[in-house]
């Protein structure tokens, strides 16, 4: 993954990790951050919210393969990090 503005230094090593280990997660991860970037407000309609330090995150399942999920905030809006998660 190049780093681009769009994504954090985490979340560019976590699409790496997953891009080497399972190219059908990767394929999906992408297309879930391609929708979170180029259209923040319906994404943020369908995303789960919670408070961190740094302000609010957005949390967004990736179909198909739970638990996985993209965490982003809407300054940017960025792609912040992309883990399993309950």
């Amino acid at each position: 993954m190049s780093n681009d503005s769009g994504y954090s230094e985490i979340a560019n090593e976590q699409l790496d990790e997953i891009e080497a280990s399972d190219a059908n997660l990767y394929s999906d991860v992408v297309t879930i951050c391609e929708f979170i970037l180029d259209n923040p407000g319906q994404a943020q309609s369908l995303s789960s919210a919670l408070t961190t330090k740094e302000g609010i995150r957005f949390r967004l399942s990736v179909p198909g393969h739970h638990p996985y999920k993209v965490f982003w905030s809407s300054r940017g809006p960025r792609i912040e990090a992309v883990f399993p998660h309950p």
